[in-house]
């Protein structure tokens, strides 16, 4: 299979709670598979990862937020997976964006890639969840960036193949 790839930009949507919005996805290609994710999407052709992340929160939630509420690249990752008979060799980066509970309110999830459903997840539950969520590790993950507990540069997560690396 030819990878793809691909520079995203990805936003932790916390609220006032310090719960992380995550969308669910399924692979219409494999029965059962089901993971969930953050908000954000692929960054686009004369778009820096800014205003990709501003443009993909808009389109996956309807909140318009400005880009001075996004904090700065707090992890990053390479992953690769495939969906629906297509494969990805793909770049990430994640970026912190605290929302009130009146702006979680306002949130609509309207978005193909999202049409199997959303939730807003503690920490708690993230921790003791047996559904596969991306990245891994994401309770632990982030425990750190809801206390401010950041890293001098980004926390680069590694190198997984989603398809192929063990849950």
């Amino acid at each position: 299979m030819v990878l793809q790839k691909r520079w995203t930009s990805r936003v932790l949507l916390v609220d006032e709670r310090d719960r992380l919005l995550l969308l669910c996805g399924r692979d219409p290609r494999r029965p059962g598979a089901r993971w969930w994710f953050t908000v954000g999407g692929g960054v686009e052709e004369g778009e820096d990862a800014l205003d990709a992340a501003i443009r993909e929160v808009w389109e996956e939630t309807t909140l318009s937020l400005p880009v001075e509420r996004l904090g700065p690249v707090v992890w990053t990752r390479q992953a690769i997976f495939s969906v629906d008979g297509r494969g990805f060799d793909q770049f990430e980066e994640y970026r912190l964006a605290r929302i009130t509970s009146g702006e979680a309110s306002l949130i609509r999830i309207e978005t193909e890639e999202a049409r199997y459903g959303h939730r807003w997840w503690s920490i708690a539950e993230l921790a003791t969840t047996r559904e596969t969520v991306r990245p891994k590790k994401m309770a632990a993950l982030l425990t750190d960036v809801v206390k401010g507990a950041l890293h001098q540069a980004p926390l680069d997560l590694g190198h997984f193949n989603e398809d192929t690396d063990p849950e």
